[in-house]
């Protein structure tokens, strides 16, 4: 019966974000954040990386696509939209970002590292907020100007090629990985669904509530990985064993929101070694989770 229940709710949710959806004046929302979005389903995913940062850790220097790429997602929602990003900010950013943010009404719901050791150190906030789409990304827009964070598209270039057996990867994580900015990304989603404040979190990936693996070639078949596990409280700790077991660096737990059911944390890794090995090890600890593998 719950099962029904529930598939009833997504339902009428799936018609009443679309009658939403149609509404909307998404080029105004463009302009204002000054890109374009990757479109999902009904969800608008912005990207703000930090193309103007050069971070290093371990000696390797951290492409955007791996650890510094910043996003926002404008999902249609009760007569307006809600937007959920996650914003990286050098120290110095982070409380000038923060109070334009609260001024403008928008909500912080998390605030902390992604990795140890960096130079210079990054860290990553969480925004959320509800209404009018355009005035949403204006006061993002506004905030985001008390960093650095770039704000007009340079023009894109060649992306570097991937110099890892992907097929190999892909056959071990058990998704299909994607290329982007010299990185190899996989999304593993969790078998049951996500919601916030009673709004199902859909397409997952666009909406932050996946696990996040990515592959940075190091040379000589390695890799620099990072990420983050997408996890329920019985899981975190088996996750942790499995990916110290196998090398991997546990670098931070946390929420990345406050009203999510059911209640999630995301947990944080870094490792540079050989890609296939690493592959093996999160593909471990992926095994500890109720996730969807092939």
């Amino acid at each position: 019966m719950h099962k029904t229940v529930s598939a009833l709710i997504g339902v009428a949710a799936c018609f009443i974000t679309s009658a939403h959806a149609q509404g909307i004046d998404w080029q105004k929302v463009d302009e204002t954040l000054g890109r374009k979005p990757m479109v999902a389903d009904d969800v608008h995913r912005y990207g703000f990386p930090r193309t103007d940062l050069t971070v290093t850790l371990d000696g390797v220097t951290i492409k955007p696509a791996l650890a510094l790429g910043g996003w926002l997602a404008f999902k249609p929602a009760h007569g307006g939209t809600m937007v959920m990003g996650d914003l990286v900010l050098l120290e110095g950013e982070v409380n000038p970002v923060m109070a334009k943010m609260i001024a403008s009404g928008l909500e912080i719901t998390a605030v902390h590292n992604h990795l140890l050791r960096a130079s210079p150190a990054t860290f990553y906030m969480h925004v959320a907020g509800h209404g009018d789409p355009v005035k949403l990304a204006s006061a993002i827009h506004d905030a985001l100007a008390e960093s650095k964070t770039p704000l007009t598209v340079a023009a894109a270039g060649n992306s570097p090629s991937i110099d890892l057996d992907t097929a190999k990867l892909d056959q071990i994580i058990g998704v299909k990985g994607q290329a982007n900015g010299g990185v190899y990304q996989f999304n593993v989603k969790r078998r049951d669904p996500v919601s916030d404040d009673g709004m199902l979190l859909t397409p997952v990936g666009a909406m932050g509530v996946a696990t996040a693996i990515n592959f940075q070639p190091t040379g000589g078949g390695k890799a620099a990985v990072t990420g983050d596990f997408v996890l329920t409280s019985d899981e975190v700790n088996p996750v942790i064993v499995a990916l110290r077991t196998h090398g991997i660096e546990v670098t931070a737990l946390h929420s990345h929101m406050l009203n999510e059911q059911p209640r999630l944390f995301f947990m944080h890794f870094w490792a540079n070694d050989d890609a296939v090995k690493l592959a093996e090890g999160l593909r471990a600890a992926i095994e500890k989770t109720a996730s969807t593998k092939s």
